[in-house]
C-alpha cells in the first residue's frame, strides 16, 4: 500500500491535529472576514488569542503561544496597522510596553470567541456533550503531554524505545 493511502486509512496524530486547526481556522476567519475583519489571518492568532483585554507584555504572548519574541513583535507591528492593537507604556515598569486591544481588536477578540463557541457546540451536538466534553479533557491532556516532551528521558522525546 503506498504511504499517503495508508495516512488517509488511518491518519496519525499530526495529521488529526492538522486537519482539525486548518479547517477550524479556515472557518474561523472566513467568518471574521464576513463579520467585519478581512484584514486578519491566522498568524494573527498568536497575539490575538492570548491578549488580555488590559494588555498584554509581549514577553507573556511569546511564552504563551510558542512563538519567538521577534514573531510576536513583526506580528503586533502588523496589527497596529490593521488598528487591532497599540502599544503603551506599563504602567507597573515605564520601560516595558503593553499590547493593548483596540476598540476593533475587543470587537475581533469577543466575535472570535463566539465563532468558536459556536463550532464547539456544534461538535458537542453532533458527538453528545459527554463524548465531546470526554474528547476535549483527552485532548488537552495530550497537549500538555507534547509540551512536556523536552522535559523525558533522552529516546522518549523521538518514540525511541
Amino acid at each position: 500500500m503506498r504511504r499517503s493511502v495508508g495516512k488517509q486509512a488511518d491518519p496519525d496524530l499530526g495529521m488529526l491535529t492538522g486537519r482539525v486547526l486548518f479547517n477550524l481556522q479556515k472557518e474561523l476567519f472566513e467568518t471574521l472576514a464576513r463579520r467585519g475583519h478581512p484584514g486578519l489571518r491566522p498568524r494573527h492568532g498568536a497575539v490575538m488569542v492570548y491578549l488580555d483585554a488590559e494588555g498584554s507584555r509581549a514577553t507573556e504572548l511569546s511564552q504563551q503561544s510558542g512563538q519567538h519574541k521577534q514573531v510576536i513583535s513583526t506580528l503586533v507591528d502588523e496589527l497596529t496597522a490593521l488598528g487591532y492593537v497599540r502599544r503603551e507604556p506599563d504602567p507597573q515598569d515605564r520601560r516595558a510596553k503593553l499590547v493593548v486591544p483596540t476598540a476593533l481588536g475587543l470587537d475581533m477578540m469577543s466575535t472570535s470567541d463566539a465563532i468558536v463557541a459556536g463550532i464547539e457546540r456544534r461538535h458537542a451536538e453532533e458527538l453528545g456533550e459527554d463524548v465531546y466534553a470526554g474528547f476535549k479533557r483527552a485532548f488537552q491532556r495530550i497537549a500538555e503531554l507534547q509540551v512536556a516532551w523536552r522535559e523525558r528521558i533522552p529516546g522518549q522525546a523521538t518514540g525511541e524505545a
